[in-house]
């Protein structure tokens, strides 16, 4: 069996939604029971049991034999919550015990880390480096930092084991997300209901309104790489999930418009100040790593990510 926790979260539910394409529905989904938000996201899936996160870990250690691969997914994720000890306890040692787990029984794992570890991007987004050197601006980011330097410090390890540095993620699933939803969620959201956008203005003089840029990427393409990984179990690290391109918020809603047939209207307001000082400007994963592995599927252009997004889930 294959576990996923954060199953009924946003990526979760769509690697739980591919593996049921895929025909796999021996499932084992983790999370918790009291966000009912979520529950949409998986009462049409296939899967064999449902597990509350508390309990996870110790049915886990007297069922790991029945095991075969987990994908851990599940985390806090709010960038702007400050609450160190939830982050500690659901990001950092929560994942500690589960490695320990799949490392006592040699059960392979894809783990979720964060592009959040980047912090302000002094260093580039290369997965190459000496992540050491990093410095998170947020708790998010430092939990999953320090996880991530935890895991490259173990001797012993799952006999597979994979961290993806997810960069910024839409598609299906991610209704429940509220203020962390993608970029492109909010754009339809609003222009459906106000037919105009509203842009966080830039507080850089080097950089024009609404040109602040990230990586965008689909979770179709995510998946895609999830599913390298599962199939490639020889090249164990941690690995940038991006698509290597730097696009505009601009570029962004305009597409959004476009998939609208509507004419782009856009208003630039001020970033709120509880995430001024954290903003990231410019997010752009280096790819070459994931690449020279064998990694070859090309990546959905924003515009064609978005179409799909917006025509075949959100306006349905």
């Amino acid at each position: 069996m294959k576990v996923i926790t954060g199953a009924r979260g946003f990526i979760g539910s769509n690697l739980v939604e591919h593996l049921n394409k895929l025909g796999l529905k021996d499932l084992i989904l983790v999370d918790e029971y009291q966000n009912s938000l979520k529950s949409p996201n998986i009462e049409a899936l296939k899967y064999s049991v449902f597990i509350e996160r508390k309990e996870f870990l110790t049915w886990f250690r007297t069922h790991a034999d029945s095991v075969d691969f987990i994908f851990h997914l599940g985390a806090r994720t709010d960038t702007s919550a400050q609450d160190i000890g939830v982050f500690d306890e659901l990001n950092l040692n929560y994942s500690k015990a589960l490695f320990g787990i799949c490392t006592l029984h040699q059960i392979p794992l894809i783990y979720a880390s964060s592009a959040a570890t980047y912090g302000d991007g002094a260093y580039g987004y290369d997965d190459e480096m000496d992540i050491s050197l990093l410095k998170p601006l947020n708790p998010y980011g430092q939990s999953k930092q320090d996880f991530d330097l935890w895991v490259l410090e173990q001797k012993n390890t799952p006999p597979f084991w994979v961290g993806l540095k997810f960069l910024n993620v839409y598609g299906k699933h991610e209704d429940h997300k509220n203020r962390m939803a993608s970029v492109i969620y909010h754009a339809y959201k609003q222009i459906k209901e106000t037919s105009e956008m509203k842009l966080f203005q830039s507080h850089r003089s080097d950089i024009q309104h609404g040109e602040q840029s990230r990586d965008f990427i689909s979770v179709k393409d995510l998946m895609s790489i999830c599913m390298f990984f599962y199939n490639n179990q020889k090249h164990s690290g941690i690995y940038n999930v991006g698509t290597g391109e730097a696009r505009s918020f601009n570029d962004l809603v305009k597409a959004v418009f476009t998939a609208l047939q509507l004419e782009a209207n856009i208003q630039y307001i001020p970033t709120p100040e509880d995430i001024r000082d954290s903003y990231q400007y410019y997010t752009r994963a280096k790819m070459d790593k994931l690449k020279s592995i064998g990694f070859s599927k090309p990546f959905s252009s924003l515009e064609e990510g978005i179409e799909d997004y917006v025509k075949n889930y959100l306006s349905k």
